[in-house]
């Protein structure tokens, strides 16, 4: 059996997800709202979603580690969250006023506790968002028109940010090409981006020196992919590097924000960005995305600025700060703030990473994990290369097994626990990869 038999037995396993996905692509484009979403032979289709379990179109059930990308930090369905919720249709009465109100304030002391960086704010609707309008913040305040960015690193899907984050091989790593990754991106932002090697100090210091007088911004996931962490001087430099240019730091903590610890990656290296965009966990489930950091940069948008709109950024939504998202999140935020109860996530993530790493030892699976608080991925080691194996395809046959015995993240994507992963759930898990590391030994040649 190989991965293609593989993905076929998951198909044919699954005859109602099948049907679903057929008639879905014949209304929707591709099948799925969103690219991301698609892998072979169809993605699952699922119906309900309770703790850290999911139920799909076939009555299969999962545990969780998608988790919505990670945004459910504390599981489907909290009862914090509900509860929260709940009293926003009893006391405010709407989703939605598209004016101010109270928790607005509320969420932004939360916020700023945590991250003392984010010393103004503003709420958007998703992390896409919240890049966005930093790096248009950025260039405002500086007056410069490029912005530089990590090849590999994702910041959602518009058109400044959608360039190499899929790295390449077409340059070398000291100098990046950019590369668009989708059609339809208009030259001026490939021309206008900037791509930086990450964790390459020397090639970035050349760049960003070189290029001081275009380069208004620096954008960066702190850790890339949520779960691959620089090292200590790399961040450290990069901020003394960015303050001495006049260049904008960005950190896009949509990702490790309140999940690599509560105050984000930031309080992992010790380093004060001067913009942070956060997302995911901080709505609860719930669409959100937030800009804030340095006062001075956040008043750039100000509508108290000026009376001539040339002099301001603009930023407006109609959902912006909306009573559900922002009740889901401060439920959140205040659970996790509890005595302890973060820290139990964290450790039953570190005991679950072992119990992985001791059964690929065991079976001579050539994978180990990488990750930092609440976020981990399984990654070749470098017997993967030297057994002649392609790391993916074996990663790839790997995810397959796992959905089969009744684990789920989306193939090739981290894995993000919740709260709602008990010692039941780490079991099951880790029952799971023994019997998927038997069944890769015997299909594949490693």
């Amino acid at each position: 059996m190989n991965l293609s038999d593989l993905q076929s037995h998951f198909g044919s396993s699954r005859p109602k997800s099948a049907a679903f996905f057929e008639q879905a692509a014949s209304l929707i484009a591709g099948g799925v709202n969103g690219n991301l979403r698609y892998y072979q032979p169809f993605p699952l289709v699922f119906q309900q979603g309770r703790g850290a379990w999911l139920t799909d179109a076939d009555g299969k059930t999962y545990v969780d580690y998608l988790l919505s990308y990670g945004a459910l930090l504390l599981g489907h369905g909290h009862p914090v969250i509900r509860e929260a919720v709940e009293t926003v249709w009893e006391e405010q009465g709407t989703s939605s006023f598209g004016a101010t109100h109270p928790l607005e304030l509320d969420m932004c002391s939360e916020i700023n506790q945590l991250y003392p960086s984010m010393e103004s704010i503003r709420f958007t609707n998703s992390g896409l968002e919240a890049t966005l309008f930093a790096l248009r913040l950025a260039l405002a305040y500086t007056g410069k028109t490029h912005i530089a960015k990590f090849s590999g690193h994702y910041h959602g899907s518009h058109d400044h940010v959608l360039i190499s984050v899929n790295q390449t091989k077409e340059s070398g790593p000291a100098m990046p090409k950019a590369v668009p990754d989708s059609k339809g991106l208009p030259d001026y932002y490939v021309e206008h981006t900037v791509v930086l090697p990450f964790h390459d100090w020397e090639a970035c210091e050349k760049i960003l020196t070189e290029k001081r007088d275009e380069i208004g911004a620096v954008i960066l996931e702190p850790l890339q992919s949520g779960y691959i962490s620089a090292d200590q001087p790399f961040m450290e430099n990069l901020r003394s590097l960015t303050e001495h240019l006049g260049i904008v730091l960005i950190f896009d903590e949509v990702k490790t924000g309140f999940r690599i610890t509560l105050g984000g990656a930031q309080t992992y290296y010790g380093v004060k960005p001067d913009l942070t965009a956060l997302g995911k966990v901080v709505g609860g489930g719930f669409p959100i995305g937030v800009v804030g950091g340095k006062r001075a940069i956040m008043e750039m948008c100000s509508p108290l600025r000026s009376s001539s709109k040339a002099e301001v950024v603009f930023h407006s939504g109609t959902f912006n700060g909306n009573p559900i998202s922002l009740a889901a999140g401060l439920a959140t935020i205040r659970y996790l703030k509890q005595p302890g109860r973060f820290d139990s996530i964290v450790d039953r993530t570190t005991s679950l990473r072992k119990g992985i790493e001791t059964l690929a030892r065991e079976y001579r699976i050539p994978f180990s994990t990488v990750g930092a608080g609440t976020i981990f991925n399984l990654v070749p080691t470098e017997e993967a290369n030297d057994a002649g194996t392609n790391p993916q395809e074996l990663r790839l046959a790997l995810d397959y097994l796992l959905m089969d015995e009744g684990i789920y993240t989306k193939p090739l994507n981290r894995f993000s626990m919740s709260d709602a992963h008990g010692e039941t759930e780490l079991q099951a898990t880790l029952q799971a990869f023994e019997k998927s590391f038997q069944a890769l030994r015997q299909i594949a040649a490693v």
